[in-house]
């Protein structure tokens, strides 16, 4: 049974693999047994995600990406298919997060987040599946302000996660009988990230006190196992499905 969690012979591709989440995502896909191509704005960071791919045994091919540039996102893409040989995965965790009043929030700071943390995703979906063997996987990664409100004034940030679960339920329906591409959701709750790491101060310990029935934030590893089920064989019977990795939150 445990071979099926395996991803030995797979090439993954991963978003916002410059720091946080997207980090642990290609060093985790790649103990999995995946070489992985990596993608994100800051190139210089980028390089030390690979190096930490290739100590795994794995390779690993870094490309500047932009995900709001569906030519960016061709490009990882055709990366991926001349150095690594395929896509049989992709990581859509490229995204952006703001706390901005909604009566003060312009239509350009609006549009920037959704541009990111939807049309984005699209965009690499749609590169991806251009060239994905039957049996492949997407997981879009959501969050629960998708389903939930946190406190803080996110509305382009809630609205664009939302948005990610009606994308992935769709291009399920469309993709996995037609093409064999499994697209699923996760929706992480509370994690160390940069986005966390700008809440105001005594935010989160409030909030894993009234929300958060696990008492604590989710520790990478953690929402990495959530995302290498959803990639693997192990999940292949597993589409359209939004999985949250929250501690609790959406019970509460």
């Amino acid at each position: 049974m445990l071979e099926r969690f395996r991803l030995n012979g797979k090439v993954a591709v991963v978003t916002g693999a410059s720091s946080g989440l997207g980090v642990a995502f290609a060093r985790g896909l790649a103990e999995a047994g995946a070489d992985v191509a990596i993608g994100a704005r800051r190139a210089e960071r980028l390089e030390q995600t690979r190096r930490l791919v290739e100590e795994t045994g794995r390779r690993c091919v870094a490309v500047a990406t932009d995900v709001t540039s569906p030519d960016d996102c061709a490009a990882l893409v055709s990366a991926a298919v001349a150095e690594l040989g395929g896509v049989d995965i992709l990581i859509n965790n490229a995204g952006v997060g703001t706390a901005v009043p909604a009566l003060k929030e312009t239509a350009e700071e609006f549009r920037a987040v959704v541009d990111v943390n939807l049309n984005g995703a699209f965009h690499m979906a749609q590169a991806c599946a251009r060239v994905m063997r039957p049996g492949s996987s997407i997981v879009n990664i959501g969050s629960i302000l998708g389903e939930t409100t946190g406190g803080l004034p996110q509305a382009a940030y809630s609205a664009s996660k939302a948005a990610l679960t009606g994308l992935t339920r769709d291009l399920a329906q469309q993709w996995t009988g037609r093409r064999g591409i499994r697209v699923n959701c996760l929706e992480p709750g509370f994690f160390a990230s940069e986005m966390t790491s700008q809440y105001p101060e005594g935010y989160l310990d409030k909030a894993l006190a009234l929300r958060v029935p696990a008492g604590r934030v989710g520790e990478a590893e953690e929402l990495v196992c959530a995302a290498i089920f959803l990639a693997s064989d192990a999940g292949s019977y597993v589409t359209g499905a939004v999985l949250p990795v929250d501690g609790g939150i959406l019970i509460t």
